[in-house]
């Protein structure tokens, strides 16, 4: 007797239950692939912008490839974890991982904080070396995602609570300035937050005050060029202004990046042809990588690499807006928010758009503390997709 085909017997039920769960489990495998295809494409472009430097000075034209490659283990370790564990799990120490982030910032002026090219931003707990300013933006970002699920969208129409909750990330951002002189990681964690805090409703002052701040910060850098004489950063916005007119000190970087870009044309000269990356860029690893993709892919090389970015994103909106909860959704969207600015961030600097702020390109550039914690992010973000029980 087949007893699946019995309509009062258990068996049956049990076939049908299985089916049901099947049909309603989701994960995002669009979004998953993507991001394996921007890995791997940061592979070789990583390869191509570095070989030349790495072979001069390390005697190994691998030398960078394989301590992207080294991270990207050390980063599976993390990943695959926070992908398998329930994203709720993370909201129960939200306190305890905000707390810990400003005990690591604070630990960067104490002898075990490291000074690398000019600047006090590493922590060496012999284990492993790190900068703070990554576990900060995770720390806000669970920490905001926490309050913004415990008020809900009402208590948000008070200007009161969304400062109460901005405050967080305001503390974070200043420590991160004041500590460690890193301006560009204390301008994302403040702009992660107040992104979070808009999309999830807040109330119309709070808006514009962000807003209004944005758009004075803008109009001011027009002025502020004047006073380059005051620090560093204000000759920034004077090599932002005029790069030519300081071509033969702090606008070298900014130049040769153009000079990248521009040499390459719609279709570039080709993958590994690059002339600038012979010395003559700096940081061609690092925050300037993306005009050695110009130089080597064109245009349209870079086009298709942003679109790519802008393919990812949206599978975390998709992700955010189908999550169970508001914890999830929030804590999607911060990520998001985090990913987004960077890449902003950092092809507005190449590109002469901005100010030099410092920014890397997210799983592109060189670089093993970012690229750690960009994967545990991106873990959290596909752990809230395994809990989607069905998609929209």
């Amino acid at each position: 007797m087949k007893k699946e085909y019995d309509p009062v017997s258990g068996e049956e039920k049990v076939v049908q239950k299985r089916k049901k769960r099947k049909s309603d489990s989701y994960f995002d495998y669009s979004l998953l692939f993507v991001w394996i295809f921007i890995m791997l494409l940061g592979y070789v472009l990583l390869y191509s912008a570095s070989s030349y430097t790495a072979l001069n000075k390390y005697n190994d034209s691998t030398h960078f490839l394989k301590n992207q490659l080294k991270a990207t283990v050390m980063g599976c370790f993390v990943m695959i974890p926070a992908i398998l564990i329930d994203y709720r799990f993370w909201r129960k120490f939200h306190k305890l991982i905000y707390i810990g982030s400003i005990a690591t910032v604070v630990l960067v002026i104490t002898p075990l904080g490291v000074e690398a090219n000019g600047a006090r931003r590493w922590v060496d707990l012999s284990v492993i070396q790190f900068q703070p300013a990554e576990l900060v933006k995770i720390a806000v970002i669970i920490m905001t995602a926490h309050m913004l699920a415990k008020c809900g969208s009402t208590a948000l129409k008070r200007g009161k609570i969304c400062w109460q909750i901005y405050s967080f990330s305001i503390l974070g951002a200043a420590l991160l300035f004041v500590l460690t002189s890193n301006l560009s990681s204390a301008i994302i964690v403040l702009g992660i937050s107040a992104i979070m805090l808009i999309v999830a409703g807040a109330c119309k002052y709070f808006t514009g005050v962000i807003l209004g701040g944005i758009g004075v910060g803008v109009v001011s850098l027009f002025f502020l060029g004047q006073f380059s004489d005051l620090g560093f950063r204000f000759s920034r916005i004077a090599v932002w202004r005029n790069p030519e007119a300081y071509m033969d000190g702090t606008g070298y970087q900014v130049m040769q990046g153009l000079y990248a870009i521009g040499s390459g044309g719609l279709f570039g000269k080709g993958l590994g042809q690059s002339a600038q990356k012979l010395g003559f860029v700096p940081e061609a690893t690092n925050d300037m990588i993306f005009s050695i993709i110009c130089e080597e892919l064109g245009i349209f090389g870079a086009v298709c690499i942003i679109a790519l970015f802008i393919f990812m994103l949206r599978r975390m909106r998709v992700v955010a807006s189908n999550a169970p909860d508001l914890f999830g959704s929030m804590l999607v969207v911060g990520i998001l928010a985090h990913i987004s600015i960077q890449v902003v961030l950092n092809i507005a600097v190449v590109t002469n758009f901005i100010p030099n702020t410092g920014v890397s390109l997210p799983f592109i550039s060189y670089g093993g503390t970012s690229l750690l914690f960009l994967m545990l992010e991106m873990g959290l973000v596909l752990s809230v997709s395994r809990r989607i029980k069905r998609i929209r």
